[in-house]
């Protein structure tokens, strides 16, 4: 029978609480250290993590040195996706916040997504993506969030700017001329793609399935910068 066993715990800055990385089987698991038992994320259930860049990295990857930022290094397939779907002179800038998910990925955990952080088109930087937009103008073709659970379902409350319309205003400002903006979400909340279109842009609001094609679906917004 298969059991969760823990293999690490990694501190979340600001005293946020910590990550769990467990091992389920042939799969690997994150949780929260000391919620409810339910699974942030999982090895086995990642096609929506997938498609959250390969969606807008397909409408990019024509543009010459595409640069591509991620939100949360998560599991890394977001990351391996980005560059299967883009060119040998794309650069993808991975923040994430919590130093313990990005040694996991270097580790056991890297190898269901390939490795992606070995990848020379990758920059890591472990910082919070928040800081990074606001230090950016026009830096970026596409920018790809998964922060957390979506703009109505915050593990941690501080990830509430992202989702905001002062947090929205900042990834326009940091895209360039027709940059794509992918937000993923747990949940459909309808009253957020209106937020994205005053931001100044154009958005898609798409279903895709955790796994295979049936089951739990997850929701991306897929936006495009108007100006």
């Amino acid at each position: 029978m298969k059991r969760f066993v823990l293999l690490d715990t990694a501190q979340i800055p600001d005293g946020a609480g910590a990550l769990c990385l467990f091992e389920y089987g042939e799969d690997f698991v994150i949780k929260i250290a000391g919620g409810d038992g339910g699974q942030l994320m999982n090895t086995r259930m990642h096609g929506s993590e997938d498609a959250l860049a390969a969606i807008p990295c397909k409408k990019v990857a024509g543009r010459p040195q595409v640069r591509a930022l991620i939100g949360g290094l998560g599991m890394g397939f977001t990351l391996a996706s980005a560059l299967q779907h883009l060119g040998a002179d794309a650069e993808v800038t991975v923040a994430e916040l919590v130093p313990g998910v990005v040694e996991w990925n270097r580790g056991a955990l890297g190898a269901k997504s390939g490795y992606p952080l070995l990848d020379p088109r990758t920059r890591v930087v472990q910082e919070d993506v928040a800081k990074l937009l606001k230090a950016s103008a026009q830096a970026f073709d596409a920018i790809m969030l998964d922060v957390d659970n979506g703009p109505e379902g915050l593990t941690q409350k501080g990830n509430g700017w992202l989702y905001s319309a002062e947090g929205l205003r900042q990834c326009h400002q940091a895209l360039r001329p027709k940059g794509m903006l992918a937000v993923w979400s747990a949940s459909v909340d309808r009253a957020f793609a209106d937020k994205v279109r005053r931001s100044g842009f154009k958005v898609e609001e798409v279903q895709v399935y955790a796994h295979g094609n049936r089951g739990t679906r997850h929701t991306i917004w897929i936006a495009e910068k108007l100006k």
